[in-house]
């Protein structure tokens, strides 16, 4: 069991994704407002707050939201998991893992220059949403 640490969305594709205090997912969409949202396989990605916290020992001034990642999560070893399982957030959302990884916006985005290294392409989940409802940072995640 984790916990979902921080929500972020962005207006445009290819940004910084900015945190917010809760976010409303439709089933089939995705985030409520989100760039991302849509008919398609990326509906939602996901980084470990773990990971991210490797990242801000090289650059401290890391903000949620940096790598382009809605949901941060804290206590789910999300490199362990699979194409096709599914993750609970909260009471009501339910997701399922459609992609692991993807290639940096113009073949290096910010973080990696400012760093060396991205994580968004080895340890980037990305999910479909199956059920929507609400989510805040503190909604509890399980792996079903």
């Amino acid at each position: 069991m984790g916990v979902l640490e921080a929500v972020c969305v962005s207006v445009e594709k290819g940004t910084v994704k900015l945190p917010v205090p809760s976010a409303e997912l439709r089933e089939s969409w995705g985030i409520e407002g989100d760039a991302h949202a849509g008919e398609w396989h990326r509906q939602i990605s996901l980084l470990a707050g773990e990971s991210i916290d490797l990242v801000r020992e090289v650059l401290p001034e890391l903000e949620y939201g940096m790598f382009g990642e809605n949901f941060v999560m804290r206590g789910i070893e999300l490199v362990a998991l699979a194409v096709g399982d599914r993750l609970r957030v909260g009471e009501q959302v339910l997701l399922e893992i459609t992609q692991i990884g993807k290639e940096c916006h113009n073949g290096g985005c910010v973080i990696q220059q400012a760093t060396g290294d991205c994580i968004m392409p080895r340890e980037g989940i990305f999910c479909r949403v199956l059920a929507g409802g609400m989510v805040a940072p503190g909604s509890v995640v399980v792996v079903i």
